[in-house]
């Protein structure tokens, strides 16, 4: 009797089945559907508020750009979008779904890279799309600076903090394996300790807080802190490859229990 070999598939083949079968859970659960419009109501909705608001800023002589609707919009409803990410990756381990998904997707680096790309990808597209809805919102409203140039820029640099916000996500939802302290640990390097350890005026405090991505992040939308392109690019860049470097290790070598 003759033996017929069987070809596996190659790379490319396994890694499109995952990221399909991503793109499937993501778009088929209510929670993904709940996240973005609660991203939609308030990256939009601070955009109104901005535009309405704008009549007393502009008797001050300084008019805004419309894009800085969509920029605050974005430092707030970022968060929306990050449990987005965070539960696509970490839903399978409260349910004990991982198990499964493991034996059909035993190359678990393909599974990381389908798991870090897909969810990523949608919410950041999300993200930049609800951004530009509060820029032409504000721009339509109150008539404020609008340039294809300007917008362009700002769309740019929100894709950037939603990239490297949401492969942090991913990266630490990995790691902890658990929604609750995944969404802890995000929200307070994100917003609460760049924002709070300055407050309390001891320089060490303030120093630490330089060195969060959500530093990096809000000079991205905001300005500020002082610092330089290269060093809040730094910041996201080296925290979000940090974060999936750990997550993915535990991806690859931990058991899915």
């Amino acid at each position: 009797m003759t033996a017929v070999a069987v070809r596996e598939p190659g790379t490319p083949a396994v890694f499109g089945r995952a990221a399909a079968a991503e793109w499937l859970r993501l778009r088929t659960v209510r929670t993904t559907w709940w996240c973005l419009l609660a991203a939609a109501v308030t990256i939009v909705g601070i955009g109104v508020i901005m535009a309405y608001d704008a009549d007393d800023v502009y008797a001050t002589g300084e008019l805004p750009p419309a894009t800085a609707a969509g920029e605050f919009g974005v430092m707030l409803g970022q968060f929306a979008l990050l449990v987005l990410v965070l539960l696509a990756v970490t839903q399978e381990y409260a349910s004990g779904a991982i198990t499964p998904t493991l034996q059909w997707t035993p190359r678990r680096g393909l599974l990381l890279a389908a798991r870090l790309t897909v969810p990523v990808l949608a919410a950041t597209a999300a993200g930049v799309l609800l951004a530009l809805t509060a820029d032409i919102t504000a721009w339509l409203i109150a008539d404020l600076p609008f340039s294809p140039g300007d917008v362009a820029d700002s769309l740019g640099r929100v894709a950037a903090v939603l990239l490297a916000g949401g492969a942090l996500a991913v990266g630490v939802g990995l790691l902890l394996r658990s929604t609750a302290g995944a969404l802890a640990t995000v929200f307070l390097l994100q917003l609460v300790l760049p924002f709070l350890l300055p407050a309390f005026g001891v320089q060490w405090m303030a120093d630490l807080g330089e060195l969060l991505p959500g530093t990096g992040a809000i000079w991205m939308l905001l300005g500020e802190p002082d610092m330089t392109a290269g060093q809040a690019t730094a910041l996201l860049v080296g925290w979000a490859a940090l974060a999936v470097g750990l997550g993915g290790a535990s991806l690859l070598r931990r058991d899915a229990g």
